[in-house]
């Protein structure tokens, strides 16, 4: 019976999804629409800048996600990666007076190379020790933020950070102009994150995720890639943490603490590991959750531990995680192929070819 349901239950999430890819472009469309009429409809400052953070961490969960759900790397030090990209940004907007464009830029850049830094000594590791690792980075750049007064301003933060700019115009709430910037960023991220798990690349991360000895068997670099998806993963979060600056005005080391690398988690693993559609839900449930329900901000943190607790027992993949099991997705060029393979045989395929 068990068995029986869970196949019936298959079947269903496949017919969703055969329905979604059928309609993608008018979904897509209608998505797009609303998105974009989003802030006249609320025309509201408060939840502008809700919907902004939510953004925000949108695009921390897609950065985590290409290291945990498609590497199979599991990160609690992701904080860290945030906080370089926002104290980069931050500080060259404000000691240096750079526009938010080039200093995210070097954010990224900055937070890219550390993830170099980070990657080289954890490809000896896995599993436990790895969580380890990643948790002392976490908090070694968190001290080091703290301590480093004379150009993080210690615990006094960085103060004042101005919003974005282009060609002059301030991009504030209140113009919807940051929230189109938050937008179109997300947008980005995600049509990049998109091609890189189609390309070979992405099946490469996938391979390692699940069988990282075959992977090194079938010829991928196993150490290049553990690296590259170190570098990317940490790159788009710099882009998440320079926006979420630009949006509060203010940073602190704690503003990067512990609790960030874990809400960065557990939007993973709600919404599903290995799927990028998973981040926009489990960002929109655990960032607006605790804005509707004040009364219980004491036990946030308490809330969402009882949710991973029910999560991993009784549907471990997560809101959509069942898209990460679903077949690979051939191109129709290759779809024709297998078809021609299985009428006339690969014998035959192959002198039809030639001649």
């Amino acid at each position: 019976m068990g068995k029986t349901g869970n196949g019936k239950k298959q079947v269903s999430l496949h017919q969703m999804q055969t329905f979604i890819d059928k309609y993608k472009k008018i979904l897509l469309l209608a998505t797009g629409i609303a998105l974009i009429a989003l802030p006249v409809m609320l025309d509201n400052t408060y939840l502008l800048t809700v919907c902004v953070k939510i953004g925000s961490y949108t695009l921390l969960g897609l950065g985590l996600n290409v290291l945990t759900g498609y590497t199979g790397l599991v990160s609690l030090g992701h904080a860290g990666f945030v906080a370089i990209g926002a104290y980069t940004s931050s500080l060259c907007a404000v000691k240096l007076g750079m526009n938010f464009f080039p200093a995210m830029l070097l954010g990224m850049l900055v937070s890219g190379l550390v993830g170099v830094l980070l990657g080289l000594p954890t490809l000896r590791v896995t599993g436990t020790y790895l969580s380890i690792i990643t948790l002392g980075f976490g908090e070694i750049v968190k001290m080091i933020a703290m301590n480093w007064a004379s150009v993080t301003n210690g615990t006094l933060g960085v103060k004042n950070i101005p919003k974005p700019s282009i060609f002059g115009m301030e991009l504030t709430i209140s113009n919807y102009g940051l929230y189109d910037l938050m937008l179109v960023l997300v947008v980005l991220t995600t049509l990049f994150c998109i091609a890189l798990v189609k390309s070979k690349t992405g099946r490469a991360l996938q391979a390692i995720r699940a069988d990282e000895l075959a992977s090194t068997m079938m010829g991928i670099n196993v150490t290049s890639y553990k690296i590259l998806a170190f570098v990317i993963s940490a790159c788009i979060c710099a882009v998440g943490g320079a926006l979420y600056s630009s949006l509060i005005g203010y940073i602190d080391p704690n503003t990067f603490n512990f609790d960030v690398s874990t809400l960065i988690l557990s939007i993973v693993i709600l919404g599903g590991m290995g799927t990028i559609r998973g981040m926009f839900i489990g960002a929109a449930l655990l960032i607006a959750f605790p804005e509707v329900s004040r009364f219980l901000m004491e036990y946030r943190f308490v809330l969402y531990g009882v949710i991973l607790v029910l999560m991993m027992r009784f549907r471990p993949q997560g809101i959509l995680g069942w898209k990460s099991t679903m077949p690979y997705h051939l191109t129709k060029r290759v779809q024709k192929e297998v078809e021609a393979m299985d009428q006339y045989g690969p014998l035959n395929l192959w002198n039809e070819t030639k001649g």
